[in-house]
């Protein structure tokens, strides 16, 4: 492997940090952080069997727009974020072409003749790519790592490096990726000008029945005059406050706002949208900077019960309800590039 090395977050406990499994693994630390169980997931097919929620929104309804990013790359002092779809953006800043949790499958599942499928095609079509430059990943589910996806960047742009969460490395060595580095929570690494640094989400991780053997995360990437904020898949835990305290301000969060129907079993790892406005707040009540929340996470494929027109109106209201304002609410279409001012 040619890795890349990762400093060590300030204050870290090196003996054993609360989110490291004794038992080998990872865990969510907060107390109130469960995981969903398979016990849980038999009562969830069981009530949608009994009481299905039939949700009628048609395939390819919502808008799209044509991207208006630069290539093959912006000015280094110019800012730029593209929504492909779910959690995948193109981010243009410092100079480089990054992309977070990349999905152009037509399914996020690991197969492809069946699994979620897509109700909104790429908001950039994958031959349309400027060279990318850095690659970002939240965690191993299937709708954030997709291994044909992996396989045709690792392919079609081979200098990319990689971004990872520990445990990750031999499975995305084993998809062509070249150039990885493997980072624990608040980790920092610096590639070409830009500090990157791996948060905590509240989640879990694993394919098939494997479970927990990797690590999960956010992102802030930094610029020398901006902060992006990659959330990642998280329920709402408490560390909101510490992230922006030690990282912060941001001028840019990319929250997630959909997954979370039924409550009683994705709350601990899917923040709703009133979740994910109270979560904002946290990362910017005193930051005396305006930053702007980008919506993740809904819109492409429907993993949950809540329709998929749902999470996108219950975040305006709940952002009306906050006083905040209705300009830094970013509800983009597929295809939307914003560039921040």
């Amino acid at each position: 492997m040619n890795g890349l090395a990762a400093r060590p977050g300030h204050n870290e406990d090196h003996a054993r940090p609360g989110h490291h499994d004794p038992q080998g693994g990872f865990r969510n630390p907060w107390p109130r952080a469960t995981q969903p169980v398979f016990t849980g997931m038999l009562r969830w097919a069981v009530t949608r069997t009994v009481k299905p929620r039939i949700d009628r929104t048609p395939r390819r309804s919502f808008p799209t727009a044509t991207p208006d990013y630069q290539t093959p790359r912006a000015a280094t002092e110019d800012v730029s974020l593209t929504w492909v779809g779910h959690a995948t953006f193109l981010l243009q800043l410092g100079g480089r072409n990054v992309l977070t949790d990349p999905i152009w499958s037509e399914r996020c599942s690991p197969v492809q003749f069946a699994g979620p499928r897509r109700y909104m095609a790429p908001g950039i079509p994958f031959e349309e790519l400027p060279p990318i430059d850095l690659v970002l990943l939240s965690h191993d589910h299937y709708d954030h790592l997709d291994t044909a996806t992996v396989q045709r960047i690792a392919s079609a742009h081979p200098d990319a490096r990689w971004l990872v969460p520990m445990g990750l490395v031999p499975f995305i060595e084993q998809l062509g990726a070249r150039v990885i580095g493997e980072l624990d929570w608040w980790a920092e690494l610096e590639i070409d000008g830009l500090a990157l640094t791996c948060v905590p989400a509240q989640h879990f991780s694993g394919r098939g029945m494997q479970r927990n053997r990797s690590l999960w995360c956010g992102w802030v990437v930094a610029s020398a005059t901006r902060k992006l904020y990659f959330v990642g898949d998280t329920g709402r835990h408490s560390s909101f406050p510490e992230i922006a305290a030690r990282l912060g301000p941001f001028d840019a969060v990319m929250m997630p706002i959909g997954a979370y129907d039924p409550s009683w079993f994705m709350a601990p790892v899917h923040i709703n949208p009133e979740e994910a406005v109270d979560s904002f707040v946290e990362l910017t009540n005193d930051s005396g900077r305006d930053c702007s929340m980008v919506a993740t996470h809904w819109g492409t494929f429907k993993l949950t019960d809540e329709p998929m027109t749902e999470p996108p109106e219950r975040v305006k209201t709940a952002w009306k309800r906050a006083g905040l304002n209705p300009e830094q609410l970013w509800i983009m279409s597929h295809g939307e590039t914003r560039w921040l001012g």
